[in-house]
């Protein structure tokens, strides 16, 4: 399986989007089916991203090596082919071991299991019919 690395912040911002998501304590993977256009065989695309909170450009770049690292010991064996990841560092990643790492993100790769077709649930619709069942008519329904 080959691995890409997405470049753009479109592509950032649609799998965030996608809300698929799981926090490890290294690591945060979020995950979205790649567009149709974009789709090819035995292709998986990540992205990787520290904050400032991480600390300062030495410590961010160093993160992000080491999620290359781990993506490079898991993803070929475990990614779903024709989606897109987000791997994004924790305070955690920079002290974490790597065997952790490896660990953290087999985890959430099998937690976010996304395959392409799947959608994520809509998180409003679910949450207004939960609303409506527990709460009951409101003051103005008759």
């Amino acid at each position: 399986m080959r691995i890409a690395t997405l470049k753009k912040r479109s592509d950032f911002l649609r799998v965030r989007a996608a809300a698929r998501r799981w926090a490890a304590p290294g690591l945060v993977l979020q995950a979205a089916p790649m567009p149709e256009a974009d789709t090819e065989q035995g292709l998986v695309r990540v992205g990787y991203t520290a904050s400032r909170r991480i600390g300062n450009a030495v410590a961010r770049n160093r993160a992000k090596r080491r999620l290359r690292a781990a993506v490079a010991h898991v993803m070929p064996a475990s990614a779903q082919s024709g989606c897109d990841y987000v791997v994004i560092a924790r305070a955690a990643t920079l002290t974490r071991p790597l065997d952790a790492l490896v660990d953290d993100l087999a985890a959430a790769l099998a937690r976010v299991g996304a395959r392409p077709g799947d959608r994520a649930p809509d998180r409003r619709r679910r949450a207004a019919a939960g609303r409506s069942r527990e709460a009951g008519p409101r003051a103005g329904d008759a």
